[in-house]
């Protein structure tokens, strides 16, 4: 994205000022030594050139815009966000999530744009960071001379800028929930029921258009008839109808017995509940593959960093697991020494 590339080029120069800035003045104070000889790669220099740069940068009317747009937009999509990083997705909010974060991106694009030029410029007077003349013509320095246009500087920002940003984050939420996915999600959605949603021809039309190899014939028509009981089933009992996800009703039917009674719609709701919708389970394993797979422990062998990982990555569900209750299923009776939780 265009506009997180220009933020993040500034904020690299800010950072990387200020850190030169306070080398030199670790320098300068004695705390640092720079070394002398004919070994030395380059010389460090003075705080001068690059922090004026970057508090330039910092103190721009181009900064402070993009900052407080940026703001907003990541107002609206932070919500949409953190609901589909959970591990256990709800797949009828995130649909419902997916509409009103397009709608409000719609309403900033349209009615936005006033209230975030007003604020900005309240911003640049209280810190007294110049404001362009927004009817004069824009000048692209990263451009030649000869291939600036009459663009002006107001057109730029609201054009070029305000617009093409929430135009981006619609086409990505375009991209990612298309017609397809959007559809593949609304037929999840109606697996659920106690919703309104719950539909036995939409379940039908998902499993044979998405799941048509997981179940024969014979088994879809199984599947038609469990149906209408599973859904009065879930609706009059007590723990059931009080799950708050597709999980966690699924891990009820299994609790409760009743995996068995409705096999195949217990199939299906296993098969939509791994719905990879997003990465984020792959994304924590990957981070917690660099805090594991340490120095240390490289040259162990690959199974046990590996159920080191299921561990990590469980956390919650191994925090409930108590010492006596390690200690009991690994003392069978046949070792020469009893475990024992030592008291640190």
């Amino acid at each position: 994205m265009l506009l997180a590339h220009r933020l993040n080029v500034m904020m690299s120069c800010y950072l990387l000022a200020n850190k030169a800035a306070g080398i030199a003045r670790e320098i300068e104070l004695g705390e640092l030594d720079t070394g002398k000889g004919q070994n030395q790669i380059g010389t460090l220099q003075r705080p001068g050139g690059d922090a004026v740069g970057a508090l330039k940068i910092i103190m721009s009317f181009d900064f402070v815009f993009i900052l407080h747009l940026m703001e907003k937009i990541m107002k609206i999509t932070d919500v949409l966000c953190q609901t589909l990083q959970k591990k256990s997705l709800d797949i009828l909010n995130a649909l419902d999530l997916v509409s009103t974060t397009k709608v409000l991106l719609g309403k900033l694009r349209e009615d936005g744009w006033d209230p975030l030029l007003q604020e900005v410029q309240s911003f640049c007077l209280k810190h007294e960071i110049d404001i362009p003349d927004l009817n004069s013509r824009y000048v692209d320095v990263t451009k030649s001379r000869n291939k600036h246009d009459n663009t002006t500087t107001l057109h730029h920002y609201k054009a070029d800028v305000f617009n093409v940003a929430i135009d981006q984050q619609l086409v990505e939420l375009n991209d990612r929930f298309g017609v397809q996915n959007t559809e593949l999600l609304t037929l999840c959605a109606s697996l659920d029921p106690r919703h309104d949603s719950f539909d036995v021809s939409n379940i039908c039309t998902l499993v044979e258009k998405i799941y048509h190899a997981d179940f024969s014939s014979q088994e879809r028509a199984h599947l038609e008839s469990q149906l209408p009981h599973f859904q009065l089933d879930v609706c009059n009992h007590p723990e059931l109808k009080s799950s708050p996800s597709l999980a966690d009703l699924t891990i009820g039917l299994f609790k409760t017995g009743k995996a068995a009674t409705y096999s195949m719609v217990d199939r299906l709701l296993r098969l939509v509940i791994t719905l990879p919708v997003s990465t984020a389970t792959t994304e924590r394993a990957f981070s917690a593959m660099k805090l594991v797979k340490t120095r240390l422990r490289n040259r162990m062998g690959d199974e046990f960093p590996r159920h080191y990982m299921v561990v990590y990555i469980g956390k919650e569900i191994a925090a409930k697991i108590t010492s006596d209750e390690i200690i009991n299923l690994f003392d069978t009776g046949g070792r020469r020494a009893e475990f024992k939780l030592i008291d640190m």
